[in-house]
């Protein structure tokens, strides 16, 4: 049986309806605390600091989906090959079965690709770590905060501001709009509404993974297995740094949809998954669950009008 055919069910997946569309109706009147001078330094750096940071999460955006469709090819090809190996003894070989050890043979080098594609699969899923890892980086470079020294000011981008003795600049020029119409506040909560889908879709391949990664195995090794166990080294500090590690559980947040919640205790992992089990996780990948991609093109739409450049 071959399961590569369902990346074709991919456009019928990802027709979910979008999220209400963010609207600008009119100009707000907001009064900065800072004097004009200061406030013309801090939009002029503000402005280009936002031109930045945004075509980076746009390419970041752009090098999740490509390592994604990587990933599901690699899957595609582990699951297909886990099938046939697992029919093979049953295959009627016709001439081929005067051919001593042709299932043997047959059988070792289908189990040498399982392990090919395990491995390429383990390597993309860690390179789409590292992209929601740099997506919320990005995510707390929004804010710009004046920072005095030597009577000069500088300016500093980051979260928070980091000279702790000085806490009347909120890094958002007072609230002021940036560019015409959305402070700082309001680019953060878009970004934050867009790493979030990332970071839930991020969770969910992780189970995923595991699911491909021991699809196969033997069925004592499969038992121990374990949503807490870490799938290569240093994973745990990364998902750390995603903020995707629970300090209570000492163990990876839990996979949930959008919306919903986590049902852990229902969680088992299976050797042996029947083709139809095996065709749902692939679908599941493809259709990028946590993802809405309409919401998330608006997003880049509102801001690059905003800004007035072409971005996502």
């Amino acid at each position: 049986m071959r399961l590569a055919t369902v990346d074709s069910t991919m456009e019928t997946l990802d027709s979910e309806p979008s999220s209400p569309s963010t609207t600008i109706d009119s100009k707000p009147q907001i009064s900065s605390p800072f004097p004009s001078s200061m406030l013309r330094l801090w939009r002029q750096a503000a402005q280009r600091n936002l031109r930045n940071q945004w075509p980076q999460l746009a390419l970041l955006k752009d090098q999740w989906f490509s390592i994604s469709s990587t990933s599901r090819s690699y899957a595609s090809a582990l699951v297909n090959a886990h099938l046939s190996q697992r029919y093979i003894p049953d295959m009627k070989l016709g001439v081929l079965s005067n051919m001593s050890d042709i299932r043997k043979r047959a059988s070792f080098k289908l189990f040498k690709q399982q392990k090919l594609q395990r491995s390429q699969l383990l390597l993309s899923y860690k390179d789409m770590v590292g992209v929601v890892s740099k997506m919320i980086n990005v995510s707390r470079s929004m804010k710009c905060f004046f920072r005095r020294s030597n009577n000069s000011s500088l300016l500093q981008f980051s979260h928070y501001y980091k000279d702790q003795s000085d806490s009347g600049d909120s890094g958002d020029g007072g609230g002021i709009p940036v560019f015409a119409f959305l402070s700082i506040s309001s680019h953060e909560k878009l970004v934050e509404e867009l790493v979030q889908m990332f970071r839930l879709e991020l969770c969910l391949k992780r189970l995923l993974v595991l699911e491909f990664m021991f699809i196969g195995d033997d069925a004592s090794q499969v038992n121990q297995l374990h949503w807490s166990s870490q799938i290569y080294v240093d994973e745990f500090k990364d998902l750390s740094d995603c903020n995707l590690f629970c300090e209570v559980t000492h163990g990876p947040v839990p996979p949930r949809l959008r919306e919903g919640k986590s049902d852990m205790g229902t969680l088992r992992f299976d050797s042996q998954p029947n083709p139809e089990v095996l065709q749902v996780y692939l679908t599941s990948w493809l259709a990028g669950m946590n993802i809405n991609t309409s919401r998330v093109n608006e997003i880049f739409e509102v801001v690059g009008e905003e800004m007035h450049i072409s971005i996502g």
